[in-house]
């Protein structure tokens, strides 16, 4: 296996923070960790498209199966029915995850390049997403074998760059790296070298990457890796070092636990029912984050203008984001016009939004509207928003309240 000294370790660690980025591993194989309001809230605003052959169905065909696991409880799930359901669309609050969506897997360049552009359509310069699938912010790419045989230049040509390119062309989807799938060539092998070359440009460069190789190279257990013992992809590996692949990991781990309680039977191309699950588990702790992490919500004035009159004591202007989300966002403000702040005309000084985590809108409250007896003509309240954080400026970020006289002039005979 690939060893970095003290000091690239630590400056990895410093870019990855720097860069933010989404590392999805064996590690990230804990189901019970989600919460329900986690899982919905991915549902609620996930659109992701799938591109893969054989080897990638692993990771459906296990979400497949979680479904009637979770309703029945396994490793403890006590969660509202049919929770993890999934189907092309979103319908019934399934996610929406579109199933087979690009032909092909990211193997054949580039075939899979041109059919994500083909998929997404032209930009949208608005919305920095496609305008054929206007939804979709998610594109998922999974590999068959291909990664075994390219070099160092290859995958930088083929992969890592187009890659790069989709996301420059497409700056509002997230575009999800994976590694290859093992073929029992071990540590030393092309493969691991390249899934590490994938590794290193992901924690670098900030990317979402899905570790397809890691999460199947261990069992639930996370004692070994397997990769080491020349693992393949069907969990085969070799236990006594000499070099014959004589025992399979996730067979031995079935025989000792229990069916539908600790692992569900479902499909799992080329390999073993157990390493499906491992990779469905995955890869909601995936959709999870990226709806935390990556799903940025617009933020904006409900309405741009209202009124009333001074004999009106206060007035709410609402502030809503363009869906949840799971962090807590702020925004400041700003307040001009014609009307005098400070308890002359009213009360608001500049200052600054909470939107808690979960909420979609709040209110800036404009207070002690004074009702003088001075004609004095219709005046304006202007609150303007600015510095969002863990959200973007919508369009409407200036509201006008207008304040009322209804003081009459008196005429004098």
């Amino acid at each position: 296996m690939k060893k970095y000294s003290a000091f690239i370790l630590i400056f990895l660690l410093f870019k990855s923070l720097l860069y933010g980025q989404l590392i999805i591993n064996h590690t990230n194989t804990e189901i019970t960790r989600l919460s329900e309001a986690e899982i919905n809230y991915a549902k609620s605003v996930l659109h992701i498209a799938y591109g893969h052959t054989s080897h990638g169905s692993q990771l459906t065909e296990g979400m497949t199966g979680l479904v009637d696991f979770a309703n029945k409880g396994g490793k403890g799930l006590w969660l509202t029915n049919n929770i993890f359901s999934w189907n092309n669309g979103g319908s019934n609050g399934a996610l929406d995850l579109h199933d087979y969506a690009m032909g092909g897997d990211v193997g054949y360049y580039p075939d899979w390049y041109n059919n994500t552009i083909a998929y997404l359509g032209a930009v949208d310069p608005q919305t920095g997403m496609g305008t054929t699938n206007p939804d979709v912010n998610v594109i998922m790419w999974s590999w068959c074998g291909q990664a075994s045989s390219y070099s160092e230049e290859t995958m930088i040509s083929n992969y890592l760059t187009p890659m790069t390119q989709l996301e420059s062309t497409y700056p509002n989807v997230k575009f999800v790296y994976m590694t290859g799938h093992l073929d029992g060539t071990g540590a030393s092998g092309n493969l691991n070298l390249r899934n590490q070359q994938i590794r290193d440009y992901c924690i670098v460069n900030g990317k979402i990457l899905y570790d397809f190789a890691d999460i199947e190279s261990y069992d639930p257990d996370r004692m070994v890796n397997y990769m080491e013992l020349i693992g393949n992809d069907g969990c085969y590996y070799d236990s006594d070092n000499n070099g014959s692949l004589d025992k399979n990991w996730a067979t031995e781990w079935r025989a000792t636990h229990t069916e539908d309680v600790d692992w569900y039977s479902c499909g799992a191309a080329h390999s073993d029912a157990l390493n499906a699950n491992q990779k469905a588990y995955a890869a909601w702790a995936m959709f999870v984050a990226i709806a935390k992490n990556y799903m940025v919500p617009d933020i904006a004035f409900n309405a741009t203008s209202s009124i009333g009159l001074e004999s009106v004591s206060s007035a709410d202007l609402q502030v809503d984001l363009s869906a949840p989300t799971g962090l807590t966002v702020t925004v400041d403000f700003t307040v001009t016009g014609t009307a005098t702040g400070h308890g002359v005309d009213y009360t608001l000084t500049d200052g600054t939004l909470i939107i808690n985590s979960g909420e979609t809108s709040n209110n800036i409250t404009i207070a002690d509207i004074v009702d003088d007896l001075l004609v004095e003509g219709d005046e304006t309240v202007i609150v303007k928003l600015s510095n969002p954080v863990n959200a973007l400026l919508g369009t409407d970020t200036t509201h006008t309240y207008t304040i009322t006289d209804n003081d009459n002039v008196t005429n004098v005979a």
